[in-house]
């Protein structure tokens, strides 16, 4: 027997040679993995130990383990050859809503495909070591199958469960606070450019206030998870008093107001229901 595992001589093929597709390639042949890949563009193998199919149907017979890394759920239900791929495995990372998720596992399952949805967070330059955070979601014993197989691509792997949608659902709800705090963090620099504030003065500070995040998120899920909103940490309205403050300094230079304007309005909606002395956990039970 070689010095490694079976796991590690699974034979894999890959499905899109974008970065990201590359790189979850690259890292599969760093695991020893013999790999076979595919793009609809030639040319996206370069620098990659693989072995390139001519078709997606030829790649696809390659191997046991299909991995599909491309723009979305259509374009990965356009290139997948049915009858090549019945009686495999096959883990789309591509990307996309939950119910998209549950849709083509549907599918996947009147095909005879085993299936499983996977979100990658992660860089490219993260694939394959401890950096990098991979959720998978579809029936647990096809997860353990290939389980030693998918952590060439990082140790860092979550299964979420049966469900096919988790994963994606996972990834929607920590997007949805990535990208509202991002954009909560150009409007704190357009504000304070309004009021003479250069940037690189208040990002430090901004960074300060952000280190008590994880206490509050703890906070808060506790308080969403008992359905128990005590206003210890600050009340609902003393929140509201605070963002009319907020506002007030917005308006004053005429700045976009939407997404404060609209959590005032949710705050609000608590206030008029009775719940001003609630905490800020309230709002997820409006």
């Amino acid at each position: 027997m070689s010095r490694f595992s079976l796991a590690a001589m699974t034979t894999v093929t890959v499905l899109g040679l974008g970065p990201m597709g590359h790189a979850l390639a690259a890292a599969f042949t760093a695991a020893h993995h013999p790999t076979t890949v595919w793009n609809r563009t030639p040319g996206k193998e370069n620098g990659l130990d693989a072995t390139v199919a001519a078709t997606a149907a030829e790649a696809i017979a390659a191997s046991p383990l299909v991995v599909v890394c491309v723009r979305d759920y259509a374009v990965a239900q356009s290139i997948l050859d049915t009858d090549a791929l019945e009686g495999r495995t096959l883990v789309n990372v591509s990307g996309g809503s939950p119910s998209q998720a549950r849709a083509m596992a549907t599918w996947a399952a009147a095909q005879g495909i085993d299936y499983l949805d996977g979100v990658i967070v992660a860089t490219t330059e993260a694939i394959g070591g401890p950096e990098a955070a991979l959720f998978y979601s579809g029936p647990a014993d096809v997860y353990e199958t290939h389980r030693a197989t998918l952590s060439a691509l990082g140790e860092n792997a979550n299964h979420l469960g049966d469900d096919p949608g988790r994963a994606a659902a996972f990834d929607a709800s920590l997007q949805d606070m990535l990208w509202t705090s991002m954009s909560g963090v150009i409007h704190m620099f357009t504000l304070a450019k309004a009021e003479n504030v250069p940037a690189a003065d208040i990002a430090g500070h901004a960074k300060a206030m952000l280190g008590f995040f994880p206490d509050m998120i703890d906070l808060l899920a506790d308080q969403v998870a008992a359905e128990h909103y005590p206003g210890d940490a600050g009340t609902l309205e003393a929140t509201a008093a605070t963002m009319d403050h907020i506002l007030s300094a917005i308006r004053a230079h005429d700045l976009d107001n939407g997404v404060l304007a609209a959590a005032r309005t949710q705050v609000q909606q608590a206030i008029d229901a009775g719940h001003g002395a609630d905490g800020f956990g309230r709002l997820a039970a409006l």
